[in-house]
């Protein structure tokens, strides 16, 4: 798979990446929603200082990211042991 060489702006700073073909897409799209949140926050608090609004976008994806994790792995066990107890009655 071929590399390519892109920019990103996330918080008004440009980002040289090096990046598989098949990902330009996710990852400008990321960059796209990143910005769209520091926008938001930045409107709707008293926050001024980009690292601040960063730091809070950053701190709302990986709380997403942990709840949708754990509600997957959740899941996951909760099949498993279901499975493992149907074969033991059966």
């Amino acid at each position: 798979m071929s590399e390519l060489s892109i920019k990103v702006n996330i918080g008004g700073r440009s980002y040289p990446l090096t990046i598989k073909r098949s990902e330009e897409e996710k990852i400008r799209k990321a960059a796209s929603k990143i910005n769209e949140n520091l926008k938001e926050l930045k409107n709707n608090y008293a926050v001024i200082d980009t690292q601040d609004l960063l730091a809070m976008t950053v701190l709302q994806y990986a709380t997403d990211s942990v709840s949708t994790n754990n509600t997957v792995e959740f899941d996951q066990l909760s099949d498993e042991i279901i499975s493992l107890r149907d074969e033991l009655i059966g």
